[in-house]
């Protein structure tokens, strides 16, 4: 089955948006994708390329999520397919390897959720422990199941990919997994890893809301700037 679905100027431009954002906010340098669900089979992935230089004339490849990689795709793409595969409610995948992540995933951890913005990635965002590039498909549906019903799962010494609702979503998580991330780290640096803020899931839940337009600043924020916005 060969994909058929052509996207709107209004998902390549969000797409383009989403990768401009991450590097913005410093989540990507040179590797890093994101994608947006087209329907149940087909997805949208930003142009193979450093994501900061990404311009308004560039165009993202259509995927599908149970066949080989189109020319030019990036390898571990084969992440989005089998995320989206799994989990039908995934609309929006972020790949990136920022700083925190990075280092936190040095000592083989994913941040748990110490304050607001960490509460979305309770007790803890998974961790995927091979140091292989996930460039097989065995090992993308393997990366699949340690998300499981997850936000993120942060993939060894290749950074961490998340999933949300939307592009949007899955962008404003990373950054909050990043700064998950850094307060671990401090935490970690304070010698405070017994502490615990959050006393039940039902209380982080509760606090991982996305009412009162959080989505919606987080998007403005990290887009701010952006030429084709």
């Amino acid at each position: 089955m060969s994909t058929s679905t052509q996207p709107t100027e209004e998902q390549q431009r969000k797409v383009r948006m989403a990768a401009r954002a991450l590097a913005r906010a410093g989540l990507v340098t040179a590797f890093g994708h994101c994608s947006l669900r087209l329907n149940e089979r087909e997805f949208l992935v930003c142009k193979g390329k450093a994501m900061a230089l990404i311009g308004p004339d560039d165009v993202g490849s259509v995927v599908a999520v149970d066949q080989p990689l189109p020319a030019g795709v990036l390898g571990e793409v084969r992440m989005h397919q089998a995320i989206y595969r799994a989990r039908p409610d995934v609309q929006g995948i972020s790949r990136f390897m920022s700083p925190q992540v990075m280092a936190l995933s040095a000592m083989g951890l994913g941040p748990a959720a110490r304050h607001g913005l960490s509460a979305f990635f309770y007790p803890r965002a998974p961790y995927w422990p091979d140091t292989e590039l996930i460039r097989q498909d065995e090992l993308a549906t393997k990366v699949a199941a340690t998300l499981g019903a997850a936000s993120a799962v942060v993939v060894s010494v290749n950074g961490a990919v998340t999933a949300g609702d939307s592009i949007e979503q899955s962008v404003a998580l990373a950054w909050f997994l990043e700064d998950a991330a850094r307060v671990e780290l401090a935490v970690l640096a304070a010698g405070r890893a017994d502490e615990t803020v959050f006393k039940s899931a039902q209380q982080a839940a509760s606090r991982a809301t996305w009412s009162g337009g959080i989505l919606e600043r987080a998007w403005d924020y990290l887009t701010d700037g952006d030429p084709e916005k």
